[in-house]
């Protein structure tokens, strides 16, 4: 999931749209490299908050989530929704200044850590927030691999 513009907690994962509110100017990308996966989510979001989706403030594509989606760049806040072997730093250089990114990082399907990236101008502050057990932040290819 990413964030841009006035937007309080949200969470899209996969087929299931979680959270509050978009804000008034919000938008929200979510980014699936599977194409049925996106058209799935698409509408399990159109039960409930279907008018989001037609306005266009949240979009769902079809993408490889382990390098973003720098067309919309400078986002106030990333969620990462699956554990990256190491920090992605192309999504790291996609927050806004100001902006905000969360992710598991470690081996797979191993203890990971939890980590907030937080960017002030040109600087990035890390943190770990606790650990946690994700399913791996993967390739198209690989998880075709488990359908």
């Amino acid at each position: 999931m990413m964030l841009k513009g006035n937007e309080e907690g949200t969470e899209l994962k996969r087929e299931r749209w979680r959270g509050g509110e978009v804000g008034p100017n919000g938008k929200v990308v979510g980014i699936e490299h599977i194409p049925q996966l996106v058209e799935m989510g698409r509408r399990n979001i159109e039960k409930s908050h279907g008018n989001l989706l037609r306005s266009g403030r949240i979009e769902l594509v079809e993408g490889d989530g382990r390098v973003g989606w720098p067309i919309e760049g400078g986002y106030n806040a990333i969620h990462v929704g699956a554990a990256a072997s190491t920090l992605p730093m192309e999504l790291v250089r996609q927050l806004a200044d100001g902006g905000r990114m969360v992710i598991p990082v470690g081996t797979a399907h191993q203890f990971q850590e939890f980590i907030q990236i937080d960017r002030e101008g040109d600087k990035f502050k890390q943190k770990t927030l606790h650990g946690v057990i994700y399913v791996p932040l993967t390739s198209k290819d690989e998880q075709l691999k488990k359908w």
